[in-house]
């Protein structure tokens, strides 16, 4: 099994406050996943807003960030174990997070032996 982080992206703030409705389904999708014994960690589901991450770069130069030029933010990420980016993709397909405009990348999680 390998492992994939499911990046959850929105377009702007205003998006992050869902409904009870829209909460309750992001809440089933993930439920989902963890019955089938797929969640490898829950992630964080409250990363800041854009404007308060800073990245510290060589010779103490800080900038804001990390990715001003994005006009999304992520709004959080989970860690699934499947067989193959695939099947990560699959399960992503599933997320309510399509119906308000969101997205999600896919990427995989690299181990050190």
């Amino acid at each position: 099994m390998k492992e994939f982080a499911l990046i959850f992206r929105l377009n702007d703030t205003s998006d992050f406050k869902p409904s009870p409705e829209q909460m309750q389904e992001r809440m089933n999708w993930l439920g989902s996943i963890a019955a089938q014994n797929k969640l490898a960690d829950k992630g964080n589901t409250l990363l800041p807003i854009p404007g308060s991450a800073k990245t510290v770069r060589p010779d103490n130069v800080v900038t804001d960030g990390p990715y001003t030029e994005i006009k999304e933010f992520i709004s959080g990420y989970i860690i699934i174990r499947v067989e193959n980016i695939e099947e990560a993709v699959e399960l992503a397909k599933s997320n309510p997070i399509f119906k308000i405009g969101g997205n999600i990348e896919v990427r995989e999680i690299l181990k050190r032996d």
